[in-house]
Formats: structure tokens, sequence, C-alpha cells
């Protein structure tokens, strides 16, 4: 018997589940404390903001989400990929981290031009004051600044496997976000108090991560030329992408905004705070199997073993959940409020989403980190029909027939993207 144990001790496999089960902890651990945070920040904000607040909330919060992904326009994608390969290199890996950051700031006030007059539009045209607007607009901007570097910061302690102080980090982000949320809501139940909320301590917690990053990467390091173009031939070829998904990504709630009312807005926001349950898991994938992804040999087996493996695990892991949501929804929605009772439905709908979403983030995030970049104009164009085809079939000035456009969307783009990446795998050396 003792013999047996030591033989299961020495096995290379007991090692290899033994790292996994210490990381899968230590980082599943802490985003269940993030991601309940999380959800108890997108609580507080559905019940002590007025229906009214909260639709400008979800407008404002959405359009944060669309300038941060503006702003990287896959610069992140393309920083993973060249720190991949100099990761064990101090002066490179400084070199690469410097070149990301400037390039996010120098496409973070691009971003700022373009989105914040269209949010200025569409909150004017949901009933906000000069007063609201200007306030608003003032939080999403010091909000936004907040949110720039951090995907990037975070990119070497991940290459690095350094992910205890990394959960540490936003473990301290998250209960500063549900402390001041709950602090300011309660005696200033407004928008932009609440976005404000969200990013002060981002502002601190990016402080700590250039900490976290210096420890691997030279902090005296400079843009590298060399760097920025291969980078930049990255972002060329997914700007185009990008921007269509920028749109797309949250295109629900952009038609919703134009075609439909302000309780639909509200609403449709306090559904989608269901996918803090998802981000728990899409956290885990991008921050144990993207990188070590990254890291791989060109070897078309294995990397096709590896990226099936991720795909089947995310498709679990989402009938996990729809089937929850299923047996759930009336708690559910009663934990959101009486203004979102009896959308069962909606909610399975939006469950349905968010599982689609995980496993396609999942495909889509495999390939960028390996430099596998789709041709733009040939996925806009298939996106684009598929779009203008779903419009045909629903109603999308009301919630439920929004919901169910969204549904043929995005399953409709996660089937683009899982053929796209097998044809590359396929394209590596055997």
């Amino acid at each position: 018997m003792k013999v047996l144990f030591q033989r299961i001790i020495n096995n290379a496999n007991y090692a290899r589940a033994l790292e996994w089960s210490k990381l899968i902890s230590i980082t599943g651990g802490a985003q269940i404390v993030i991601q309940v945070i999380g959800f108890a920040c997108g609580i507080l904000s559905v019940r002590l903001l007025s229906t009214q607040e909260y639709a400008l909330f979800t407008l404002a919060n959405t359009m944060l989400g669309t300038m941060v992904i503006l702003a990287d326009s896959g610069i992140t994608n393309g920083v993973m990929a060249e720190s991949g390969k100099v990761w064990q290199d101090k002066d490179k890996l400084g070199q690469v981290l410097a070149t990301g950051l400037d390039m996010r700031k120098k496409f973070g006030i691009l971003s700022l031009a373009v989105s914040l007059p269209i949010l200025a539009y569409l909150l004017f045209k949901h009933g906000a004051s000069w007063l609201t607007l200007v306030l608003i607009i003032a939080a999403i901007v010091i909000t936004f600044f907040a949110a720039l570097s951090d995907s990037v910061l975070e990119i070497i302690p991940r290459l690095h496997q350094d992910i205890k102080p990394l959960q540490k980090n936003q473990v301290e982000v998250g209960v500063g976000r549900l402390a001041l949320t709950g602090l300011f809501l309660f005696a200033f139940p407004y928008t932009f108090v609440a976005l404000i909320a969200n990013g002060i301590p981002r502002i601190y917690g990016n402080y700590k991560l250039r900490g976290l990053s210096q420890r691997f990467a030279n902090k005296n390091s400079a843009p590298d030329p060399a760097v920025r173009k291969a980078v930049g031939r990255g972002v060329k070829r997914t700007l185009p992408i990008v921007i269509y998904h920028s749109i797309s990504g949250q295109l629900s709630i952009w038609l919703i905004s134009f075609f439909g009312t302000t309780a639909s807005i509200a609403q449709i926001g306090g559904l989608g705070r269901l996918s803090i349950a998802f981000s728990l898991f899409a956290a885990l994938f991008s921050t144990l199997v993207v990188p070590r992804f990254s890291r791989m040999a060109a070897n078309r087996k294995s990397l096709m073993k590896r990226f099936l493996l991720a795909q089947a695990g995310a498709v679990i892991i989402g009938f996990f959940f729809i089937i929850s949501i299923g047996l759930l929804s009336n708690q559910i929605l009663g934990i959101l409020g009486k203004n979102y009772y009896g959308l069962n439905h909606e909610l399975l709908l939006v469950g349905v989403i968010n599982c689609v979403g995980l496993v396609a983030g999942v495909c889509s995030q495999l390939m960028l980190s390996r430099g596998w970049f789709m041709r733009p104009y040939f996925l806009i164009a298939l996106n684009f029909g598929s779009t203008v085809l779903s419009i045909t079939f629903f109603n999308i000035s009301t919630l439920i027939g929004m919901l169910h456009f969204t549904v043929a969307l995005t399953i409709i783009a996660y089937l683009f993207e899982f053929i796209y990446g097998v044809i590359s795998i396929n394209k590596e050396p055997e």
C-alpha cells in the first residue's frame, strides 16, 4: 500500500493534477468572493436607484464598457501574444508592457471623443437633465481612465502564474466598490454617484497592479518601436472587428435605447446582472487556461486537444447554470425586486445568452492569445447579414423580442469563431 501511494505521489500526472487543484482553489475561491461582491454591488444599484436612474446607469455603464473595448482595440491580446514570446526576459517584457500602456492611453483619448457625444444624446433622450448629463459624463471619464490599464497590467502576473497577489488585488478592489456603493447610494441614489463608487477603488487597484508587474518586468523600460509594430499589426486586423463588436456586443441595449422605453432599458439592465455568475468562470478561464494556451508550443494535436477541452468545460458549466436558472427563477427575480416580477421567461433567455457568451468568449480569447485573427471584413459581413436577417424575425421594440434576437445572434457568432479556431489550429505544424 505504501509503495502504491509513493508511486501515485511520484507520478507526473498526479503532480500536474495537484498543481491545477491548488491554482483552481486559489483562483476559484477569490473569484467567488469577487463575483459575490460584484453581485451585491449590482443588487444595491438595482434596489437603491429608481427605475429612471437605473435606466441611465445601464446606458452609462454600457457605454463605459464600449469605450474600454474601443480603447483596447485588440491591444491587450497583442500584448499577451508578444509577452508570451519573451515572458522570461524582464527587460523585453518591460518593453512590451510599456508599449501596450502607451498605446492604450492614445486609443483611450480617441474612444472618449467618439463615445461621449453618443452617450450624451441617449441620456438626454431618456430624460436626463443638463446637470445630470454633465455629472454622469464627468463620472464616466474618471471611471474610464481608472479602467484603462488594468487588463494590460494583469497580463504579466498571469503569464508568470503569480495568481495569489493578483486575486488579492481584485478582492480588495471589489470590497472597496461594495463599501463605497453601499455608503454613497444610501445617501445619494444617483447614477453619477454609482459610477464614481466603481471608479475610485479601481484607481487604487491599478496602483497595486503596477507593483505586481514590476516584479517580472523592468519598470524603466520605454515603449519599443518593434513591439508597437507587432501589436499594431494585430490592431489593424482586429480594429474593424472591435468596432463592430463594440456595437453588436451590447446591441440589445443600444436597440432598446433607440426603439424601446426607459423601463425596458432598466429591465434588461437588471436581468443582465445574472452575467456576474458567468463572470466567475470566465475569469477562471482567462487567468488559468488562456495564458497557458498562449505559451504552448506550435503543435497541432496538443493545441486542438486543449482548445476542445476548454470549449467542453465552458459548455458543461453553461448548461448547469441554465438548469439552475430555470429551477430558481422566482427566487432570482425576488432578489432583483418587485419591478422584475413575472419576467421568468426573459430571465431564462438572459441565461442562455450568457451561457453561449461564456463559450464564445473562451473560444475568442484562446484564438487571440495565439495571434489568430479572423479576416475582419469577412466576419463583419457575416455578422451584419445575420443581424439583418434576425431583425426581420423578431420584434426588437419589446424586451422579449430583443432577447430572442440576441440569442440567435450570439449562437451564430460563436459558430463562426469556433470554425475559425479549428481552421487556425489545423494550419499549425504536426
